[in-house]
């Protein structure tokens, strides 16, 4: 493999890593903007009730997982 057909490998290497990245970042962005279309709206009685009927969160700890590579 000669330098002229390795600069070219890594340009292309380069180029696919950066159109993946800005793929991704699109898709990110689309998706959180369908979210927010499919999420259904939540009046303040309607928040307010549910706060009411299960109130806050437990801060105790029910499980903990340790992981290890």
């Amino acid at each position: 493999m000669n330098l002229e057909a390795l600069s070219e490998n890594k340009f292309r290497k380069i180029v696919r890593d950066a159109v993946k990245d800005a793929v991704k970042d699109a898709m990110e962005e689309e998706m959180a903007k369908l979210y927010l279309l499919i999420a259904p709206y939540v009046s303040d009685e309607e928040q307010k009730e549910i706060d009411k009927t299960y109130q806050k969160p437990s801060k105790q700890i029910g499980k903990t997982l340790m992981l290890q590579e």
